[in-house]
């Protein structure tokens, strides 16, 4: 082999190559997450709390004359950011009900029941504790489960638990992302303004247009769904991140040129490029960069625009969006009054919606469909596991705080929300976790 076949520079070997192993390690995400939230608590304890705090307190303004919107950067990540967040949940959401998991309503039947009582207890028992009054708002807060961490989890064991397990949980978290959406587009959102939203709707019509009509290029989408549908959103009273599940639902999701197309094409570009004029300089040949070329739009045109986008903005939400959410939300400062606040209605509310909520409704309901025969355990998965998934799919985290941050306006009852998330979360993963670990031996045993 030539010296210059095949190249490593250092940038790859030191760089490039540890980092596209970071990112594609499935745990990673979870503990870049979690580290953000456990910096957000040591910083808001720390000597530097206020500084801490007062950066998100920022006024930052987008516009010009009359048409500036003007908010807080805290407001910004949770409305802007976290849009591309939802935009991401819905690229998923819809490649899962397309050709997904989601696909076959029979095998999804299961996970789909389990996920829709593990959002109904959960809001049933935090309602037992805030019967009325302005606590009673956070019904919501303890429906969400945060699929990044309960995957996470799942994947910290290894290859021991069952793949259809993990199959199972990404259902159960899908169907919860989509109980989560509704219930933020239905009960989170404030007074509206019908000639934006209108407008927002007019938006939303060009973009499925552009798709019926077979527009592939992902900037149109980009501009018309950010400049359009995202800023009519903002003010029309509707939360922004229902805009951003409503646009990823117009992108294509189907390929311009068939996979055997694709492949007799690419056959014929590799022979010319094998016979094509080959340059002894550094660079490639006009002719091999013509073929290259070729070989490049067939590849995109190969790929749906869905799958490129959630490939390309997966890393980009995973890693730096939820980790700023993380570090601008789960900050809270423990004072003295420490124990009264977690021992409020709103904290336990949450902290056993989501503990003891989301396992008897998971656990429940898969119990009630198999007694009734209604459906069957999936393969190499027990009764255990069931159990270990409940306690996994408690991890409310992301989803959490984020409707908690809708739901109270009231500082007091948004820092005893985020008591509760961050206490129950971090239960629930060990829970969870101890108990798949011993279902996985029960298997091979």
């Amino acid at each position: 082999m030539e010296e210059n076949e095949h190249r490593i520079d250092p940038v790859d070997r030191w760089i490039i190559d540890p980092l596209n192993r970071f990112i594609s390690n499935s745990t990673t995400s979870g503990i870049v997450l979690f580290s953000s939230a456990a910096l957000a608590l040591i910083l808001s304890n720390s000597p530097w709390s206020d500084e801490f705090q007062q950066i998100w307190k920022h006024k930052v303004s987008i516009g010009y004359d009359a048409y500036i919107i003007s908010k807080d950067l805290h407001h910004w990540i949770n409305d802007g950011l976290m849009s591309l967040f939802f935009f991401v949940v819905g690229l998923e959401l819809k490649r899962e009900i397309i050709a997904g998991e989601l696909s076959d309503l029979k095998k999804a039947a299961l996970p789909i029941a389990a996920a829709i009582g593990g959002m109904l207890v959960p809001a049933l028992i935090y309602l037992l504790f805030n019967r009325s009054g302005d606590t009673a708002d956070g019904w919501g807060i303890p429906m969400a489960t945060d699929i990044a961490f309960a995957l996470g989890v799942l994947y910290l064991l290894g290859d021991k638990v069952p793949l259809s397990l993990k199959i199972f949980l990404t259902v159960l978290a899908i169907a919860d992302d989509i109980g989560a959406v509704l219930v933020i587009a239905f009960f989170y959102t404030s007074d509206i303004n019908v000639i934006s939203l209108f407008t927002g709707a007019a938006f939303m019509a060009v973009l499925i247009v552009a798709n019926v009509i077979g527009v592939r290029s992902t900037l149109f989408y980009g501009i018309v769904g950010i400049a359009g549908l995202w800023l009519a959103f903002i003010m029309s009273g509707v939360h922004a991140t229902i805009a951003g599940v409503l646009a990823a639902f117009t992108i294509p999701a189907r390929v311009k040129v068939s996979a055997n197309y694709y492949s007799q094409k690419l056959e014929q570009l590799l022979v010319l490029f094998k016979s094509a004029e080959v340059n002894t300089l550094p660079t490639v040949s006009k002719e091999q960069f013509k073929i290259l070329s070729k070989i490049e739009n067939f590849s995109e045109q190969a790929l749906t625009p869905l799958q490129r986008l959630e490939h390309t903005m997966h890393p980009f939400v995973a890693f730096l969006i939820m980790p700023i959410f993380a570090l601008s939300n789960a900050g809270v400062e423990l004072s003295s009054n420490f124990l009264t606040q977690i021992q409020s209605p709103v904290s336990l509310g949450i902290f056993f919606g989501l503990l003891a909520g989301k396992v008897i409704g998971v656990v429940g309901v898969v119990y009630l469909m198999l007694r009734l025969r209604w459906a069957v355990l999936p393969q190499g998965v027990n009764m255990l596991h069931i159990w270990g998934t409940g306690f996994v799919a408690a991890i409310g985290f992301t989803m959490s705080l984020f409707i908690s941050g809708l739901a109270f306006r009231q500082e007091e009852y948004a820092v005893q929300a985020k008591l509760g998330v961050l206490a129950a979360s971090i239960t629930a993963s060990v829970i969870g976790y101890c108990i798949i670990r011993i279902a996985n031996k029960k298997n091979v045993g």
